[in-house]
């Protein structure tokens, strides 16, 4: 136990070294405003479809939700969300 380490290792300490870094890519963006509701729908469709097998299947219910959140896929599509370089 005499022999343990100090908690420092020898040229492994950052304090005088500059570190540069390009923080212009680490801006928040919170999105447009057609990609939130796009993604909010297909979240509603997905929940509702789970919803619809609880405590038995209910298939009307199930293919409603599954339109449901195809039409969230759509609008995401047409928007071109899944386009826009965020970085």
């Amino acid at each position: 136990m005499a022999e343990q380490a100090s908690g420092t290792v020898a040229g492994t300490s950052t304090a005088g070294a500059a570190v540069a870094q390009d923080t212009a890519h680490l801006e928040h963006n919170s999105g447009r405003p057609i990609s939130w509701v796009g993604t909010s729908v297909v979240i509603v469709g997905f929940t509702l479809g789970g919803i619809a097998f609880v405590p038995a299947p209910h298939w009307l219910f199930f293919w409603i939700s599954a339109a449901v959140a195809i039409i969230g896929c759509l609008i995401l599509l047409f928007s071109r969300a899944m386009h826009t370089d965020w970085y």
